[in-house]
């Protein structure tokens, strides 16, 4: 009997590693599995939110929330024009101007490239979010949804919205074992034009990679220390880790006398 010298191994991580063989081809499992993640990476970058839903889910938080469209009228043309994804359509951009200005931060939910993504986890991790960030006595906006959205349409919401602080929960692109992989993406004072320099971002938030509670402890670190310091992207570094082990080892040592 052969010995899969890669099965312990598999346990931590979803990567194809130690492969069967049948002749000069993979093992007919193996090409199968492959099949059905590519599938699902497929439909996760076509599927269109579904708005109601993931309104019902928002309403609870207490919030009010705003559909908003971006340029692109399909998600034909939102996946071959990114241009469209990243500019409000004129009717949204009215909606929003007409807003009391003046928020400390203001909420973009898109469906991005993996609606999947958006609808498992976005408004458990705004459940999570919300609450703290009032509890800090930062004010924050209603919810903006959008089917197809980039990360830059956050840029125009925030401007519109007069928030001191963009917050974008975003589908990310999938990969063959992460289809439902969100993306939190935090900027200080939303404006257009503003690149990917000036924001920071939190990355495969799912249950299989980043945890939303851990998701959301970074993003309440890193909201605070923008607002606070009054930066954002390249120069504002997520040293939450860092605080988070000084505490730890203040709490386990003993006390000074």
């Amino acid at each position: 009997m052969s010995i899969d010298r890669f099965e312990a191994l598999r346990q931590f991580t979803a990567a194809r590693i130690g492969l069967g063989r049948s002749g000069p081809g993979i093992a007919t499992p193996d090409h199968l599995a492959f099949r059905a993640a590519h599938a699902l990476a497929r439909d996760a970058v076509h599927t269109e939110l579904d708005l109601a839903a993931l309104e019902r889910s928002l309403v609870l938080l207490g919030l009010p929330v705003l559909r908003v469209e971006s340029r692109a009228p399909d998600q034909q043309t939102y996946l071959t024009r990114p241009d469209f994804g990243r500019r409000l359509s004129d009717a949204s951009a009215t909606l929003l101007r007409d807003k009391a200005p003046g928020l400390e931060i203001a909420v973009l939910v898109a469906g991005g490239l993996s609606a999947f993504a958006t609808a498992s986890h976005a408004a458990e991790l705004l459940a999570l979010l919300a609450p703290a960030l009032q509890r800090a006595g930062r004010t924050l906006g209603p919810i903006c949804i959008a089917p197809r959205g980039r990360v830059a349409l956050g840029d125009e919401v925030g401007a519109l919205l007069g928030a001191r602080l963009m917050l974008v929960l975003i589908g990310e692109r999938p990969g063959l074992s992460s289809p439902d992989s969100l993306g939190a993406y935090i900027t200080l004072a939303p404006r257009l034009g503003q690149t990917d320099a000036d924001r920071n971002c939190i990355s495969n938030i799912r249950p299989e990679g980043m945890l939303l509670t851990e998701a959301a402890r970074r993003i309440l670190w890193l909201t605070d220390q923008a607002m606070t310091r009054g930066i954002s992207g390249v120069g504002l570094k997520d040293d939450s880790d860092r605080v988070l082990l000084t505490s730890e080892a203040a709490a386990a040592s003993p006390a000074l006398e």
